[in-house]
């Protein structure tokens, strides 16, 4: 029988840690920016690439739009 997945548990343990809170504003910043540049458009299936994979690193030269599914398939290195 399947675990039922327990999501308060998990915002508390990972979704909810500070780290991961800046992380996900960062994400959220670079894509913002990409939409008021016109570079992507709400439901385009792009992604924004962060090429050195830190999402706080915002820079222009670290940024690319990608489609999600080479976003998704391109390989992670841990940083830090």
């Amino acid at each position: 029988m399947k675990k039922k997945r327990d999501y308060k548990e998990e915002y508390r343990d990972y979704h909810g840690n500070s780290t991961q809170k800046k992380d996900r504003a960062g994400r959220n910043t670079a894509r913002a920016a990409a939409m008021s540049s016109g570079r992507v458009s709400k439901g385009d299936g792009k992604h924004i690439d962060h090429k050195d994979n830190n999402p706080r690193n915002n820079s222009s030269n670290n940024t690319r739009v990608m489609s999600a599914r080479g976003n998704l398939n391109r390989p992670r290195r841990k940083i830090g």
